[in-house]
Parts: structure tokens; C-alpha cells; sequence
């Protein structure tokens, strides 16, 4: 199942993609996170991204750039690795959360030079894992005009989160900390928790 949760900074895109991810899985929870530290901002972030999920048997990996090599080469089933798990590979059992789309965009876009495939990775992890629920950024609420390398980003993270749309099982929009179904169906358990 594909899961697509957007919404603007602060809205509790996190918090309820989190919940979702928890409520859906039975195997390994898996945090993709993309956000590189790169300043005392960026760091702060993600230390309070640390503490929400705190407690939610989440594995980490931090993952840059690339998202699509998580997915191992050669189809393996976890009992084949004997117990051996990497944690830096997925596996068809798991429900992994990308957090977030509009980071690892830019990092692709930025720092690797890899924008061709971003779209093609998340497509093949979908493909590959039990769940995978995606975070994303509502960028274009907003009344200022962009140009250059800017408005470049603006396109291509627009066109990722409209293809997504179309393939996800389920999209929502966090409004104001309020979850709103856009396609697929609303879990009410989950949006009385937030």
C-alpha cells in the first residue's frame, strides 16, 4: 500500500503519517529520513523529529540521496538472510516512512544531480515493501513567485507529488493538524489520536 500525506510546514503532516504507518504495520517500521544536518536549524528539526518517534520501534536510516538502492538487487525474503538483517536494505515486509519527499527532492536536485530518478525509486520501493507512507510538502500555497533553480525544484517536486497522487492507494492533506482524505479512506481511529 502506498500512502501520499501532505501539507504545509507545522500543519502535522509528520505526526499523522507517523500514526498511519503504526496502525498499518506488522513488520519492521522503517524511517527514511532525508533531511541532511547541515545547520543548527536543520539539526534542531531533526532532533524533534527523534523525539516524536521515540518509543515507535522505529529503524532509522538516513538516506540522502538515492532512495531507490534501499531496494537489494536480487529479490530476497528476511528468511533467507538468516537472521542477518541489514538494516541499511528494505524488505518485502516492511512499512517504511519517507520523511520527506520535498528534502530528498532537493538533495537530488542540489547536492547529487539525480532529479531523472526520483520519481522511478520511490516507485520501485512501493512496489518492493509491504507499506510505504510519504511525506511531502504543500509548496504552492503561496502567493510569492519563484524563479530560477527555485521555481526549476517548484516544477519538479509538484510533478512527483501529482504522479504519486495518481498511483497512491490513499492521499491526505493535513490542514491545521486535521487529516483530509483526498482518495482512499479515512481511518477516524487515527485522526481522533492527533
Amino acid at each position: 500500500m502506498m500512502i501520499l500525506v501532505t501539507g504545509g510546514s507545522g500543519s502535522g503532516k509528520s505526526a499523522f503519517a507517523e500514526q498511519k504507518l503504526c496502525a498499518l504495520s506488522t513488520g519492521r517500521r522503517v524511517y527514511i529520513a532525508t533531511m541532511i544536518p547541515s545547520d543548527g536549524e536543520s539539526r534542531k528539526k531533526i532532533s524533534a523529529h527523534i523525539q516524536k518517534r521515540a518509543g515507535k520501534d522505529f529503524i532509522t536510516i538516513e538516506r540522502f540521496s538515492d532512495f531507490g538502492g534501499l531496494v537489494p538487487a536480487g529479490i530476497r525474503e528476511s528468511s533467507e538472510l538468516n537472521g542477518n538483517i541489514n538494516e541499511e536494505i528494505l524488505l518485502p515486509g516492511d512499512s517504511v516512512l519517507l520523511e520527506d519527499l520535498s528534502n530528498l527532492t532537493a538533495n537530488e536536485m542540489f547536492v547529487y544531480g539525480r532529479k531523472e530518478d526520483i520519481l522511478d525509486d520511490i516507485k520501485k520501493a512501493a512496489a518492493y515493501v509491504r507499506d510505504l507512507v510519504i511525506v511531502t510538502n504543500e509548496i504552492f500555497s503561496e502567493a510569492a513567485v519563484y524563479k530560477g533553480k527555485t521555481a526549476e525544484y517548484m516544477r519538479l517536486l509538484g510533478g512527483i507529488n501529482r504522479e504519486l497522487a495518481k498511483a497512491a492507494d490513499e492521499v491526505y492533506e493535513v490542514v491545521y493538524g486535521i487529516p483530509v482524505c483526498l482518495r482512499g479512506r479515512t481511518d477516524e481511529k487515527i485522526i481522533q489520536q492527533l
